[in-house]
This record gives C-alpha cells, structure tokens and sequence, in this order.
C-alpha cells in the first residue's frame, strides 16, 4: 500500500469529512432555538473528527499520531449520541439517522484500524 503524502489521501479523513457534511446537511433542519445548542455541539464535534486526523497526519511519534486519531474516536461517540437524540426528539428521521450511524460506523473501524497499524508499525 502506498504511503499517503496528505492527510486527504487518507480513506479514514475522506469518510470523516463525508460524516461531517452529512450532519451539516441534517443540523439545517433542526429548530431554529438549537443553533446554539444542539446543532452547534454536534457540528462541533464533527468537525473534530477529520481535524484531529489532520493534526496528528503529521506528528513524528506513533504514540501522538495515536492520540490524535484516539481524540476522533471519542468525538465521533460523541456523534452516535447527538444521532440518538435528534432522533429521539424528533429532529432527524429514522432513515437519515440510519445513514448516518452507518458511516459512523464505517469512520470508527476505519480509525480503530488506523490506530492499531500505527501502533503496530515499526516506524
């Protein structure tokens, strides 16, 4: 497998990025007194995910590049709850919910994946 030369070269970032857009799009829907609570929390936490695979992209120590990608993996439950509750108080459907737990789920293997090969390699 090819080293990857950018941080966007990285499946795990492209699929992140992918999440945060796709809870962009639904926080639009959200109630207008959410935009400084829900809305903003989620989108928050989003973000994190692909900005921490970002920033550890280019730390030199396994165990920082780790740190980094372990930061996106408790962002991204963070996520899994704010799903569960738009859900829950009726601000996302059941079907886009559906949609995004599933590339959730996609992100989480794909950083639990990243994680453990950087701690594993020998470099």
């Amino acid at each position: 497998m090819e080293k990857a030369k950018n941080f966007t070269d990285l499946v795990v970032w492209q699929r992140s990025h992918a999440f945060v857009m796709g809870t962009y799009q639904q926080v639009k829907s959200f109630p207008a007194y959410e935009q400084y609570g829900l809305s903003s929390q989620f989108r928050r936490a989003a973000v994190s995910i692909p900005a921490n695979i970002t920033e550890g992209f280019r730390k030199v120590s396994k165990l920082d590049k780790a740190r980094f990608l372990n930061i996106s993996e408790g962002s991204l439950e963070e996520c899994r709850y704010y799903l569960i509750l738009a859900r829950d108080l009726s601000y996302i459907k059941q079907i886009e919910m559906d949609k995004l737990w599933n590339l959730s789920e996609e992100v989480g293997g794909l950083l639990n994946g990243y994680r453990s090969a950087i701690l594993a390699s020998n470099k």
